[in-house]
């Protein structure tokens, strides 16, 4: 099975000292990997050092096989992300943003765009003005800006805020299909655990900037009824061992 990311003692911190310390981690492909953690726990952060957004103080990523460090471009031209807030250009439509975001991709096409629009249940506003989108509808066209060149590996930040049911009942339909039919790799960090249940093959729990547990799934939650649950426990486990 192939190695999509490969982090080896990955470090960040700020002036703060919040960040991430020492993290390791592994997605092979076809992964659907949730990263949970309470606020300030370095979920962002780890997130866009992975996609080079910022610089790490130490460490490695490897991406596809080869160091970020030294083939940047290639290996994000299989990459699809989404962290934090989008920044959309309000003045245009949904259609001429992903025109845009597409003119960056050799290989999308018109008919990528419309496809894309369709899948997130975006083509009946197509035409409209990204200014007059709920949030709920601008997390859908971040969701489509991201998968319109058809990546390899999918990174999300907070994918499902501002969604209404049937927009997470149609994300989660969206990554289950492509993990299984293309063996898109996903990394998604998210609140909303129930959910990241219900979609991931593995997770793993930041505390305090350090990696507290990872695993699968299927192994971590023997003996415990819920995702949650063993969430809580791990996190007040933490807790009472942490001098902060």
């Amino acid at each position: 099975m192939s190695t999509i990311i490969e982090v080896d003692r990955l470090s960040k911190l700020y002036r703060n000292n919040r960040g991430i310390r020492d993290i390791h981690l592994k997605l092979h492909q076809g992964d659907v990997y949730g990263l949970l953690g309470p606020n300030g726990a370095g979920k962002t952060t780890l997130l866009k050092l992975i996609t080079g957004l910022i610089q790490a103080d130490q460490g490695n990523v490897c991406l596809f096989g080869e160091q970020m460090e030294n083939s940047f471009e290639r290996a994000m031209s299989r990459v699809g992300c989404m962290i934090e807030s989008a920044d959309f250009y309000d003045y245009v439509s949904a259609n001429q943003y992903l025109s845009l975001i597409a003119s960056f991709y050799p290989n999308v096409n018109s008919n990528r765009i419309t496809e894309m629009l369709q899948e997130v249940g975006l083509d009946r506003y197509q035409n409209e003005k990204i200014k007059h989108f709920s949030t709920g509808m601008k997390q859908k066209l971040a969701l489509a800006a991201a998968l319109l060149p058809n990546p390899e590996l999918v990174i999300l930040d907070e994918p499902t805020n501002g969604l209404d049911i049937e927009g997470i009942v149609l994300f989660r339909n969206v990554v289950k299909r492509r993990a299984a039919e293309k063996g898109t790799t996903f990394l998604i960090s998210s609140h909303m655990i129930h959910e990241l249940e219900q979609l991931c093959n593995r997770v793993g729990i930041l505390f305090n900037g350090g990696m507290m547990v990872e695993g699968d799934v299927s192994a971590l939650l023997q003996g415990t009824p819920t995702l949650e649950q063993y969430y809580i426990e791990q996190l007040q486990s933490a807790k009472k061992g942490d001098p902060t």
